[in-house]
Formats: C-alpha cells, structure tokens, sequence
C-alpha cells in the first residue's frame, strides 16, 4: 500500500461562512470531496463557540481532517488518500485545491508525504 498526504497550514483566510460555522464547512468538504471522486463514508463536525469549526471526513479511501481559528484567519488541513487499488493522488490534489480556492488563503505552507510502500513487482 502507498498513499499521498497533503498538509497544508493556510494564513488569511477571510471570514467565509465555512471558517465560522460547521454546517457551511461540512457541505463545502462533503461536496469537494464528491466532486473530486474519492467517497465519504463518515463525517462529523464539531462548531465551537464563540467560533471555529473541525471537522472529519472519513473517505473510503482514508480521510479529510480540518480546523478552523477565524479569530486569526488560519486554516490546517489533511487529506490522505491511499492508491491501493488506483492511484488517487490525483483525487486528493483536487479536493485539497478545491477546498484552498474555497477558504482563499493569502498565504501557506504545504507538505506532501508520500507514505506507504510501494511494490516492484518482477516480471518472470
């Protein structure tokens, strides 16, 4: 099994209903999630107050996790995918991307893992 982690820490966001309320930010992810391919399983989102939301989703091909601090415009997120059966690392960029162009970050940092172990298979 191999997989693709993408980590990313977004600076300025601007207030979006999605970096303030659980609802908003839970159909963003789950409609990102459904237009990039990848299949949610699971979801559960969490709204603190006075603001802030986190939030999971559970992808029958690994997860989504993000984290909302409005009151200092920051984003982190993590979407992990593994290729197991397909290689859907094209699938994790688009959700990843998707959810970047949402919440407009002024600036970040990005990390990707690749994880996992992939196989060389011999050719007899």
């Amino acid at each position: 099994m191999d997989g693709i982690h993408l980590l990313g820490e977004w600076f300025g966001c601007p207030p979006a209903p999605a970096m303030l309320r659980a609802d908003a930010l839970r159909t963003l992810c789950l409609e990102a999630t459904a237009a990039a391919g990848l299949t949610a399983v699971g979801e559960t989102f969490h709204q603190f107050e006075p603001q802030g939301v986190t939030g999971m989703v559970l992808l029958a091909e690994s997860h989504l996790a993000i984290h909302t601090w409005p009151e200092i415009d920051f984003v982190s997120i993590d979407v992990y995918v593994c290729n197991l059966r397909a290689d859907n690392s094209f699938r994790a960029q688009i959700l990843y991307d998707t959810l970047k162009r949402a919440l407009g970050p002024l600036e970040l940092r990005e990390h990707v893992l690749h994880r996992g172990v992939e196989r060389v298979r011999a050719v007899a």
